[in-house]
């Protein structure tokens, strides 16, 4: 193995109580008459934004959902970089470890700007060497993990996420999956798996 591919939410922090108070400001502003909990947040964490409108915002049409999705993305990265989300325990110095060995990068199902916004408050961007998002490529994961294999010549990296639909985006790119068992969702399948962060150096420690 040369390289750890990481999911951001749910793997190495946890936003959902900030990105709720973003996505209610506009809706405040707005006058829709919804208010999002931090489950809600929680439960599309990881879906690409035309899922997220159809999910929680369903009475509205696909335009009107678009139009208030541009706005959440917006201020939750002006939020996010100004306060920063909960990173998950021992994050940050389990990365500084695995670094040492290891070329480190996110792969996020997120809009531009928002893989920023951790790095802006948190720092962390020094142990990543690149990151991408269907935001800026209009890619599925799976494909934006293959981008960043390709980008950077990785031969045999796994990839560290918390849903389903990371442990599909590692199949489609077909490398080995790490399951993030403390995250947002559950999978069907994983070669690994981890009860906190700090695992991993169990495994690649």
């Amino acid at each position: 193995m040369d390289s750890i591919i990481f999911d951001l939410d749910g793997t190495l922090w946890d936003s959902t109580a900030v990105v709720g108070e973003a996505w209610n400001s506009v809706l405040k502003a707005e006058k829709v008459q919804t208010e999002l909990s931090q489950d809600d947040v929680k439960g599309v964490m990881g879906l690409q934004q035309k899922e997220i409108g159809q999910k929680l915002l369903p009475d509205l049409s696909g335009e009107e959902q678009q139009a208030l999705l541009k706005q959440f993305s917006k201020v939750e990265c002006q939020y996010l970089s100004a306060r920063g989300g909960q990173l998950f325990d021992g994050v940050e110095e389990v990365l500084k470890e695995l670094s040492k060995k290891y070329k480190l990068y996110i792969v996020s199902n997120c809009q531009e700007g928002y893989i920023e916004s951790f790095y802006a408050y948190h720092e962390l961007d020094k142990h990543f060497l690149d990151f991408e998002n269907p935001g800026r490529t209009g890619l599925t994961k799976g494909e934006n993990i293959k981008l960043i294999m390709e980008r950077n010549k990785l031969k045999n990296p796994v990839y560290i996420g918390d849903t389903e639909g990371d442990h599909q985006a590692a199949k489609f790119a077909g490398i080995p999956f790490v399951y993030a068992a403390y995250g947002f969702g559950e999978v069907s399948g994983f070669d690994h798996s981890i009860g906190k962060f700090g695992d991993l150096l169990g495994i690649f420690g």
